[in-house]
């Protein structure tokens, strides 16, 4: 049985790490999960920041891990499924017995990707590229500050389903999102949900990312080579908060599935 593998988790637009901690704490406390979690710049009220700022500090966070023999399973929600699919280039998993060869013995990789209520990553495209530059209603450029404005009540686009007073906790732990990183950085876009297993987590109450679209994008990615398993909870945009123990199940079973196919990979036979 290999060692259990470092989760690395992802935040989205207008968040911190810490909207993971309830999930990270059952994952460690009650799995032994290794969790790092990292606050990406484009949100840590800087308009300057970069879409590959953001990549490099999900890199770095997956180098620490796969240089010291660790395998990584990369978790991301929204906005951070598009950083944490592109930073997959060049740490996944080789299938060539040739090129397997060449590797240090001690090098770990990543072995998948959870994404949750997020688009997949395009080579090439920035974050709104698909969307040809229009924001949705919910937020609005300010050209003035630099920053994407939220225009929904954030509560309601991405706690409804949480009780009065903790929904409004998690409203005061919103923080800014740079633009730069919505609009540009696509050259540095990668299909890194190509390379390694997914696991997507749907929310069918989503009023954020409507579940149609999410679903849509799901048939995308397996239409374009994906390997995508798709599981669904009745939940906001933040199943995470809202519903934990369900969430950390569902990654338990991902991580598991990973796993066993990464111990697959590494054995003899699979490099007849």
């Amino acid at each position: 049985m290999a060692d259990l593998p470092t989760l690395v988790f992802v935040h989205g637009s207008w968040h911190r790490p810490n909207c993971y901690d309830k999930v990270t704490r059952l994952l460690q406390e009650q799995h032994g999960f290794k969790c790092v979690s990292m606050t990406l710049p484009s949100t840590a009220g800087n308009p300057a920041a970069t879409y590959k700022d953001d990549l490099d500090v999900v890199r770095e966070a997956i180098s620490t891990e796969t240089t010291h023999g660790r395998n990584v399973v990369v978790i991301a929600h929204s906005y951070g499924g598009m950083v944490g699919g592109s930073a997959i280039k060049g740490f996944a998993q080789p299938h060539a017995p040739t090129t397997r060869e060449t590797q240090p013995p001690t090098t770990g990789y990543v072995i998948g990707l959870i994404l949750i209520a997020s688009g997949f990553s395009l080579a090439g495209f920035s974050f709104m590229d698909p969307f040809f530059g229009h924001p949705p209603p919910s937020w609005r450029v300010n050209s003035e500050t630099g920053f994407a404005e939220l225009v929904t009540p954030p509560r309601e686009l991405f706690y409804h389903d949480l009780p009065a007073e903790e929904a409004e906790y998690w409203v005061s732990q919103l923080t800014t999102q740079s633009l730069k990183a919505l609009f540009e950085g696509g050259e540095h876009s990668y299909t890194g949900w190509k390379d390694v297993p997914v696991l997507y987590i749907g929310t069918i109450e989503d009023r954020g990312l409507p579940v149609l679209a999410q679903r849509l994008g799901v048939g995308m990615a397996r239409e374009m080579g994906g390997s995508v398993e798709h599981r669904e909870l009745r939940t906001s945009h933040s199943p995470f908060l809202s519903q934990p123990e369900a969430t950390a199940g569902i990654m338990l079973e991902a991580v598991k599935a990973f796993t066993d196919k990464s111990e697959e990979t590494e054995s003899p036979m699979s490099c007849r």
